[in-house]
């Protein structure tokens, strides 16, 4: 058996034994919508490329960025990178994912709480949403929800990228993790939802700016055939 091979072994039992483990907050006891003294409320939108008004189109802007948010790709893996999961996100499934910080690894172990897939009112207006949140289990450095959102305003067609974020530095016996995490942690949070909103717009423009390519390569192909 070969490195990899171990590795990959090693990160499936791990992601195995996820299943025991307790989320390390009661999500019930908050409102994650509302700041709470010691935790942090973070809100991040990044506009996508825009569609016209209407529902989503086929290979669009959202859906391209739906599935984007779905594969968790916007993460940035110099920072957060998934190890495992078992399919795409539906309640109760677990995810292993692994942080780098100055050449250290940490992993970290979270449940999928909720899944949206639906046409919402938002101040009045219809707005279609695909998005899911995570909520973190016994062991990881924080403690908190994350929600992660793709949606579009059917009544002008803007497509944006939605994070928000409730957390706090959770409690750990190892002192050099801990005042490592007290000292950089925040700065790591708010680079990673930065990056990450950053990544999502080259991410959704680079697929659309593929596709309309191949569109045109097509459509010169045919015209090349029928001219013929």
């Amino acid at each position: 058996m070969t490195r990899k091979e171990r590795a990959r072994q090693r990160m499936s039992r791990r992601h195995a034994d996820l299943h025991r483990c307790r989320l390390n907050f009661d999500p019930r006891e908050h409102d994650m919508r509302t700041p709470e003294p010691g935790w942090h409320l973070d809100d991040y939108r990044q506009q996508l490329p825009p569609e016209p008004p209407g529902p989503p189109i086929p290979e669009g802007s959202w859906e391209i960025a739906r599935r984007l948010v779905q594969n968790y790709q916007y993460a940035d893996p110099g920072i957060i990178r998934e190890i495992c999961r078992s399919g795409p996100p539906e309640p109760g499934r677990d995810m292993l994912l692994q942080a780098r910080f100055y050449g250290l690894r940490f992993y970290l172990g979270l449940r999928v709480g909720d899944v949206i897939d639906a046409t919402i009112e938002r101040d009045g207006r219809q707005v279609r949403v695909w998005g899911w949140n995570y909520q973190t289990l016994e062991g990881h450095l924080e403690r908190g929800q994350m929600d992660q959102e793709v949606r579009k305003w059917l009544d002008t067609g803007e497509v944006e990228f939605h994070i928000h974020v409730f957390s706090q530095a959770a409690s750990t016996p190892h002192p050099i993790v801990r005042f490592g995490f007290l000292f950089f942690g925040r700065y790591m949070q708010l680079k990673f939802y930065k990056r990450a909103c950053r990544r999502m717009k080259e991410l959704t423009m680079a697929a659309l700016a593929t596709r309309h390519r191949a569109l045109r390569e097509n459509s010169d192909q045919r015209a090349t055939r029928e001219g013929a």
